[in-house]
């Protein structure tokens, strides 16, 4: 792969520390294997948890017969709803973050009450003295149970005679909503010279993540202290829903992540799992932990997409865009996961603009309850949805105006004179210039060149493809108040702190909570270019409560526009305290002390000069400050942006289709992102790569596949395919810079960009070689069979939620 080459810090001046691609700090503890995950922490007395799980998708519990489990050596205690019931204090159900009009909100207990809704829902907990003993006593417990019918696709969910799911929950309707202007919309199709309509289903997705979930807690009788290490992405919001789930004080309650072997969203939400841990843990008075088998996560991990979607595109002779219509029906799973409304709703619907004037827009949502998991966040959570949508309708659109595609999107792109562009979704564009990164991508990928490669192929009996996806991405959602008027159930903000140390040295705490994306070196380079102190002189701190007082974590590509402007803020209120100080000790007035590269000197004499570091140490011996001042040098902050920030690009993939095999090979793929400023190009690129293999996975190869009975026939890396290396192409990567006005580093955000990008831009490559066959439309997964069958003018799978009738079961229906 072509790349940025990292450079050593010590090869980088101070003054261009930012920006520059340091090779990551996180690194020689994870690949030397001296970094410490949950389930490496071994505690004295401790005792090990396993979770008996639902078989069926659907059932009802007639009884459940524990006393041959606890008559089991080794056995210390099982427990079911009843005895947490009977413990008392909590709420011992899971609550929903975000909040719509409709919503209906129902009950989701940590350990099944009466009922299991998908396989794999906790019926019992078995606490043994070791992890063996725990998961062979499941095996002792007797429940009897009723099957009941089930339903797995949200299409049949929403049909009359449907399962009913929950009592709470008429026709497993979860909420409806809409967005946009319909009578505006509609006005526009009627006057409309073309239209195009579009079908598709985005499938759900099982997060891969390389560390299952897992928690250890310990509780204190004597202090009441509860401290809980786990796989999170968001510490604190963790102990504040514990708190409630299980009824221990919050103040009295610890939460700290260790190394965490990724997270795609699956991370961010309260599980059921991770209460029972703690509250086990208070139960017993010892040490329990649990980790996920591999087979757990696949039942258990929040799946993300899901989508059933019907939309329609209007333009006029000219090939502008004049209206945009989508329907969808969104897949909830059993019950409703932490931030699951938001997903199919303001995280997908606000999207639909696009990077594209479309002045009408009308997009309406019905979120069903079905026999799968809690679906949820997963990399991209709506965005990666709504770009599919957008980009097959454009590449229709193209097709139905008889316009080069390259050109029909730059013809109906937002101009940059727009920006910041209001869209008829709700939200604003900070900054862009979509033509330069569609500029650049066609000249990397020489297109010219290769249209007229393209017909000397086909001609030859070869049939290659081209698929464009000029995507947009919205990151760092704020600000809280207006979040808080959508729905949300907290803040967006995120807070840092900055602190010197009387050696001066710095170490900065920040809210967010990383877990792979290379925080300790981007931070650090953030506070070493604000202080103008040497990045090796910075120690970053993250993923502890009672490190870090508040936070709101890491999701959402927020990290760096919100976290990183929050340690900005802190730098800069810490520099301003240490100025009054080296103003005290050059016998100067503030006003005429300038700042640069970790020096005071004094305006028009540079010879009178004191290093911040200098001045931390004097700030904490206290012998000539200001008079008033208070010793110490550290500052807070806590960071609300004031718009969300949007980056973009235009990622292109170039694939050759045998129609006999239905097989896709890759020839190039090429990302252009404007990821606004860079703090570190070579974590960006790496943050493209990754983004763009799991972009790849869900266009060709993954899918979460249940039979009629809700059973996952896809339950493991056996039959769920996840892209190995081989599978995904040489990545070309360029960039350009658009920075964003909306926060002090013009940060944009880069996690979700290739997860939102790609698979569209594979699936308009293989219709591009395909369109000799007339097909328009091939259902993701795109495995060979289903490339075969469009060749061959078959029907597809049904999408019904059902395996398809063949030896490849992984289908992707929803």
């Amino acid at each position: 792969m072509n790349g940025v080459r990292s450079v050593r810090p010590d090869e980088v001046d101070a003054a261009d520390i930012l920006g520059s691609a340091i090779e990551r700090r996180e690194d020689p503890a994870l690949i030397t294997g001296t970094a410490e995950y949950t389930d490496d922490i071994q505690l004295k007395n401790m005792a090990h948890m396993a979770i008996l799980r639902s078989q069926y998708g659907h059932a009802k519990i007639d009884d459940i017969d524990t006393s041959d489990a606890e008559a089991m050596d080794g056995v210390i205690a099982v427990y079911t709803y009843d005895d947490l019931v009977a413990s008392g204090g909590g709420s011992f159900s899971l609550p929903v973050g975000w909040l719509l009009d409709t919503l209906k909100q129902v009950p989701h207990p940590i350990l099944a009450n009466e009922r299991v809704r998908y396989q794999g829902d906790g019926v019992a907990v078995v606490v043994a003295e070791s992890r063996y003993i725990a998961h062979d006593a499941l095996a002792e417990i007797d429940v009897e149970y009723e099957r009941l019918d089930a339903v797995v696709n949200p299409g049949d969910a929403l049909e009359d005679g449907a399962p009913q799911i929950h009592d709470d929950a008429e026709g497993n309707v979860a909420f409806d909503w809409e967005i946009g202007d319909q009578q505006k919309t509609d006005d526009a199709f009627d006057s409309a010279a073309h239209t195009v309509h579009f079908e598709c289903e985005n499938q759900l997705l099982i997060p891969n993540a390389m560390e299952p979930r897992a928690a250890v807690a310990t509780y204190n009788s004597g202090t009441d202290e509860l401290e809980v290490f786990m796989t999170t992405q968001n510490p604190h919001l963790h102990r504040l829903l514990m708190s409630g789930v299980i009824g221990h004080p919050e103040h009295k309650l610890r939460v700290k992540a260790p190394e965490v072997g990724g997270g795609f969203g699956s991370k961010i939400h309260h599980y059921a799992d991770e209460a029972l841990v703690a509250w086990a843990a208070k139960q017993l008075g010892r040490p329990v932990k649990w980790t996920a088998t591999r087979t757990e996560t696949y039942k258990t991990d929040t799946p993300g997409r899901g989508h059933l979607t019907e939309a329609e595109l209007a333009l006029d002779d000219d090939g502008r865009i004049t209206g945009l219509r989508v329907n969808t029906r969104a897949n909830l799973g059993a019950y409703l996961s932490t931030f699951a409304p938001s997903v199919p709703t303001y995280l997908y619907g606000t999207l639909l603009s696009g990077q594209y004037d479309i002045p009408a827009i009308h997009c309406s949502v019905r979120g069903a309850f079905t026999n799968v998991p809690p679906v949820d966040a997963y990399r991209g959570a709506g965005r990666p949805e709504a770009s599919f949508v957008v980009e097959r309708l454009i590449s229709l659109g193209a097709k139905e105006v008889g316009m080069d595609t390259a050109e029909f999107r730059r013809k109906n792109f937002v101009n940059n004179d727009d920006f910041p562009y209001e869209t008829q979704v709700a939200v604003v564009y900070d900054s862009g210039d979509y033509e330069k990164t569609l500029d650049k991508a066609l000249e990397l990928v020489e297109y010219t060149d290769f249209r007229e490669r393209q017909e000397r192929a086909r001609d030859e009996g070869r049939y290659l493809g081209i698929g464009f996806s000029c995507y947009i991405e919205a990151c760092g959602l704020a600000p809280s108040e207006l979040a808080g008027q959508l729905g949300a159930q907290a803040g967006l903000w995120e807070s840092s702190l900055v602190r010197f140390q009387p050696s001066g040295t710095v170490t900065a705490y920040c809210g967010t909570s990383g877990h792979g994306q290379g925080h300790e070196t981007t931070y650090a380079q953030i506070v070493a270019n604000e202080l103008g102190i040497d990045y090796e002189d910075v120690d970053v701190v993250e993923g502890d409560t009672d490190e870090i007082p508040q936070g709101m974590g890491t999701y959402g590509s927020r990290s760096a526009a919100v976290g990183g402007s929050a340690l900005v803020m802190s730098s800069q209120k810490l520099v301003e305290k240490a100025r009054q100080i080296a103003a005290h000790q050059l016998e100067a007035d503030p006003a005429d002390i300038e700042f640069e590269g970790g020096e005071f000197h004094v305006s028009g004499a540079p010879d009178r000069s004191i290093g911040i570091q200098a001045v931390a140490q004097q700030s904490y011996l206290a012998h000539n400050i200001p008079e008033g001042m208070e010793p110490g040098l550290e500052a807070t902050s806590f960071y609300d942006p004031d718009n969300f920030v949007f980056p973009f690009g235009t990622h292109v993939a170039i694939v050759e289709v045998d129609p006999e095999s239905g097989e896709v090979e890759f020839e190039r793929y090429v990302a252009v992102d404007d990821v606004g400023n860079q703090i570190n190009p070579k974590i960006v690129e790496g943050q493209i790569h990754g983004g763009v293999a799991q972009g790849i996975g869900q266009a060709l190869y993954e899918g979460a596949v249940y039979d009629e009975n809700a059973q996952l026939l896809t339950g493991s890396m056996q039959d769920y395919t996840v892209p190995k290396s081989i599978h995904i192409p040489e990545l070309e990567t360029a960039s350009t810079v658009t920075p964003s006005p909306h926060n002090p580093l013009g940060v944009k955000g880069v996690g979700e960009a290739g997860t939102i990008a790609a698979p569209q831009a594979v699936v308009n490559a293989i219709t591009d070689a395909l369109e000799p066959f007339g097909v328009e439309s091939v259902e993701m997964p795109v495995t060979p069979e289903r490339v075969w069958t469009a060749v061959n003018g078959q029907a597809t799978a049904d999408g019904s939620g059902t395996a398809p009738e063949t030896d490849e079961s992984n289908g992707g229906d929803v």
